[in-house]
């Protein structure tokens, strides 16, 4: 299976970000948003999450997050939708390419980092951690 047409879908959209509430209804059971290839996009204002963060980021070649840093309480789940790159984590350098999923512990200090003849682009999901109470098989009704 390939990425391609997920990155299509949230990296080359360029239509503004836009929330639509489908059929009109104030009442809707879910939020839908289309996204720009902004520097970094957070969805969790966007699509009203109530559980999660999470951002679409773009560094272009050579570029970094501009700080180190660290969580109280949430841990960071990362997907590599395109590009190359590496995080640092703790003093340690892990690479990164297209396909690529890491979980890092809140506690942990990460800097990302594009490689520097090519951009990354990335979703980050952040969630307390030790919060998951159930996966789909125990909390889905039918």
């Amino acid at each position: 299976m390939t990425l391609q047409p997920i990155r299509d879908i949230i990296i080359d959209v360029s239509m503004m970000i836009t929330t639509k509430n489908i059929g009109g209804n104030d009442m809707a059971n879910y939020s839908k948003v289309s996204v720009a290839k902004d520097a970094r996009t957070e969805l969790h204002d966007k699509l009203s999450l109530t559980g999660a963060e999470i951002s679409i980021n773009n560094l272009p070649a050579g570029a970094s997050v501009p700080f180190v840093h660290a969580h109280k309480n949430n841990e960071e789940i990362y997907t590599i939708l395109s590009g190359k790159g590496k995080v640092v984590i703790d003093g340690e350098t892990v690479e990164l390419t297209v396909g690529d999923w890491i979980r890092i512990s809140p506690a942990a200090k990460r800097q990302f980092f594009a490689a520097e003849d090519d951009g990354i682009s990335f979703i980050c999901i952040q969630v307390k951690e030790n919060s998951l109470e159930g996966y789909t098989g125990d909390d889905a009704i039918m």
